[in-house]
């Protein structure tokens, strides 16, 4: 397995692209067609914004974390291995 390998399919990829696509599209249609003043519109448009804008920033802070915590293991597990060589020579 190399390192740049991200465990997602081609296809996989792409249907979560369309239905982001799909979504936000229904998402801004609903505002546009909603029966309400410009402000309110307006409010949730940005309300719809920045609740895509943290699920993207979340999801990368937990796929940050979860890459400096495995990258920590391997640094322990080489400390450990190392300090085991030492001790058996």
């Amino acid at each position: 397995m190399t390192d740049n390998y991200n465990g997602h399919s081609n296809a996989w990829t792409n249907f979560t692209l369309l239905s982001f696509g799909v979504s936000a599209a229904m998402m801004a249609g609903g505002i546009y067609f909603l029966e309400a003043s410009f402000s309110a519109k307006g409010f949730y448009s940005m309300a719809a914004i920045m609740l895509v804008h943290t699920s993207i920033t979340l999801t990368k802070t937990m796929r940050d974390k979860a890459e400096a915590d495995r990258f920590i293991n391997k640094i322990e597990d080489a400390k450990t291995e190392k300090l085991l060589m030492e001790v058996n020579q």
